[in-house]
This record gives structure tokens, C-alpha cells and sequence, in this order.
């Protein structure tokens, strides 16, 4: 394998850094206060061709793979994470480009790169968590309809996405665990759809959360995605095996932003007369963050690398997700610890990447389900 970025990738990763050093720091903290989505900014990251890289250049995306994704993710989140959650204006996109007809991915993807829509997908609900076997969204078909009754929870950009696609139960009798599930194309406007935003969140305030409800929500036959009943499990596996990836290229991201800051700290704040950096107790600490962000990377990117070569492994994605996410969390803590006292302060960004990390080993796979993964790929499922 070639440990070296193209140059196509290094001028996506250039671009991306610049893009996100010009523009998020300006609002960064005032996002994270008033939790807020940069909306002007997502416009611009549009505009730059930022947003949906993966997505085919047919339906007006970047025609990139999945190492330029994480690269992109890795350097927005690097700079700030809330707002770096603006790529997640696409969440779902996955879904459609691989199963949509083609009337769907013209209808659905391409106003999405350009800025003229948010999408989003509706997995979890309130009593299920990680069990996407226990889904009591139901879509019942009617006609030409299906009506969909249920909620889902932890759901990003419900309140401001101009559609979502939502895993529902449409095949309860099935005698396949795996067939009873289809994803289906709701509008936001459609009548008892209601999305209500959660706010008091502990990190990426930035970046819109919702629970959503629908109570007799009707949708044509033709929403349904794919045009073909029950292979919402299937479709749902595919997105997560992409998100964990992306997910853990955000944790590389923020513990690489908090290192490059407690660097900088280091190497100018004194104490005993001498620049913290010169101490071997930091030395050593600086060392475990390098060593923990460098192999995580390397992670992330194998990962990757896997499914820009159309190899779905979970083996490595799984370990990827779980280590990033746990690299996210040890380096802000050390970061945190290096600043002191500083480093509780709001007014130091270490603070807010602390909080930021967490969420990196909870979603898209809590770190103890990839952990069984990864387990069943070593010694298989019993």
C-alpha cells in the first residue's frame, strides 16, 4: 500500500484546511454557545465543492472516495468539530447513490452539493439505541401509499433538512430477521411529520440533533428507496460500514487539532522557570498523543482504503472506529491536562474539543459494539 497522499488528495486536503482556517474560528465558539449551525458557512463550503466530495459528478458532486471524505472530515473537525459537522449536511446520501433508482438520485442527491438541500437519516430510536433489529417505526402500505407512524431519536439535521431517509419496520411477519426493514424518502413538509431539536448537548453544539415523530405520515409507492421492499437492513449495514469510517476521520481530527494546540502551549507557557515543554513528564505525554494520532490515521485511512476498493471489511473498520474514537477522547483529556487550569476555561479551545471528543466513541457504533465486531471477525459468530 502507498503511504503517500496523491497529489490530487494533498491539493483536497489543502483546500479543505484553508477552507476551514478562514472560516471557523471567526464563529466557532458562538456556535458551540448558542447552539447554532453556521448556516453561511455550509453555504460557502458549497459553493467551494466542499460538500458531498463523494458524491458522482453526474448528480453535481466531487466523484471522490473515501480517503478524500476523511481527509476533508479529519481537517474540518481538526479546526473546530461542531462546525466541521457541516459534511453531515449529506447524511443519507451514502444510501441513496448506491440503492435510489434513477429518478430518486436525480431528484434527491443533486440539490444537495450545490446548497439548495439538507438531507439526513432516521436509524435509531428512543428505546432501541444500537439495536436496529428493535425498530418500531412502522410503514404500512395502502394503495399507492405507505402511512408511516413512529419516532426516532438522536437524529441529525431533522429540524432543518428538506428530506430524510427513515428506517422503518414494513414487514413485520417476515420469517428473516433481515427482511423486515425498508428505508423510505420523507419530506419535510409532509403532513404529521414534527421535529423537535435537543439542545443542552455536552459536544458538537454546532451541529443539529433532533427527535423526530410521525403520526400517519403518507408517502407515494415511489418514495420508497430503491423500489424494492425489505432491503433496508442491507442498506443501513452500508451506511454505517461508511459512517464508522468517517466517524473515527472526525476523531482523528479533533485530537489532532487539541495536540497542535497543547504543543503550542507548551512551548511558550513556563513554570519553574523553565518552558513546560522541556519537561520529560511532558515530553513523554506529547510522545503517547504523536504515537496514538499517527496510528490512528494509518487506521482511518486502511479503512478507507478498503472501500475505495470496494471491499466492505469490518474487521478494519470496526478497529478503526473504536481506536479513533478512544484516541479522540485520550488526547483532548491530555491536552485539557497540559493547559491546567487554562484548559477548563471556555475561552481555550481545548475545552470544547474535550466535550467535542466523547461523542466520537458513542455514535455510529457505540466503541463495545465495534469491539463485538471485531471479536466475531476474529473467532466468527456463534
Amino acid at each position: 500500500m502507498n503511504f503517500e497522499l496523491t497529489e490530487k488528495q494533498m491539493g483536497i486536503k489543502k483546500k479543505a484546511r484553508e477552507f476551514a482556517e478562514a472560516e471557523f474560528p471567526a464563529v466557532a465558539r458562538k456556535c458551540d454557545r448558542d447552539e447554532e449551525f453556521p448556516m453561511d458557512i455550509w453555504k460557502k463550503a458549497c459553493r467551494r465543492g466542499l460538500i458531498g466530495i463523494f458524491i458522482e459528478e453526474k448528480y453535481g458532486g466531487g466523484g471522490c472516495g473515501w480517503i478524500e471524505t476523511a481527509i476533508v472530515m479529519e481537517e474540518f473537525w481538526r479546526v473546530d468539530p461542531g462546525c466541521g459537522n457541516i459534511l453531515l449536511t449529506v447524511f443519507g446520501a451514502e444510501v441513496l447513490q448506491q440503492f435510489a433508482t434513477e429518478e430518486q438520485r436525480n431528484q434527491y442527491l443533486k440539490p444537495i452539493p450545490t446548497g439548495d438541500a439538507i438531507m439526513g437519516a432516521a436509524i435509531t430510536e428512543p428505546d432501541a439505541g444500537s439495536d436496529i433489529f428493535l425498530v418500531s417505526t412502522s410503514a404500512t402500505k395502502q394503495g399507492n401509499e405507505y402511512v408511516i407512524n413512529g419516532s426516532k431519536m438522536f437524529i441529525t439535521n431533522g429540524v432543518m433538512a428538506n428530506y430524510l431517509i427513515v428506517y422503518c419496520c414494513n414487514n413485520p411477519d417476515a420469517k428473516r430477521t433481515d427482511k423486515k426493514f425498508s428505508f423510505f424518502i420523507i419530506e419535510r413538509d409532509r403532513k404529521g411529520f414534527q421535529a423537535t431539536k435537543l439542545k443542552g448537548k455536552m459536544g458538537i453544539r454546532a451541529s443539529e440533533t433532533t427527535q423526530l415523530s410521525f403520526i400517519d405520515v403518507r408517502v407515494p409507492s415511489e418514495n420508497l428507496v430503491g423500489k424494492i421492499e425489505n432491503e433496508g437492513f442491507k442498506q443501513v449495514m452500508y451506511l454505517f460500514n461508511i459512517n464508522r469510517v468517517i466517524a473515527g476521520a472526525q476523531g482523528i481530527g479533533v485530537a489532532q487539532g487539541a495536540f497542535e494546540k497543547a504543543l503550542a502551549h507548551v512551548q511558550k507557557r513556563e513554570q519553574f522557570g523553565s518552558k513546560l515543554s522541556s519537561f520529560q513528564v511532558t515530553q513523554f505525554k506529547l510522545a503517547d498523543m504523536a504515537i496514538r494520532i499517527e496510528v490512528g490515521r494509518n487506521m482511518v485511512y486502511k479503512a478507507c482504503w478498503h472501500l475505495d476498493n470496494r471491499e466492505i471489511n469490518p474487521y478494519y473498520i470496526s478497529i478503526a472506529k473504536a481506536f479513533a474514537g478512544e484516541v479522540a477522547t485520550y488526547v483532548t483529556n491530555e491536552a485539557v491536562q497540559l493547559h491546567g487550569g487554562y484548559g477548563c476555561l471556555n475561552e481555550y479551545d481545548v475545552e470544547r474539543f474535550y466535550r467535542d471528543a466523547k461523542i466520537v466513541e458513542i455514535y455510529e457504533g457505540s466503541k463495545e459494539m465495534e469491539k463485538i465486531t471485531i471479536a466475531r471477525e476474529l473467532i466468527g459468530r456463534k
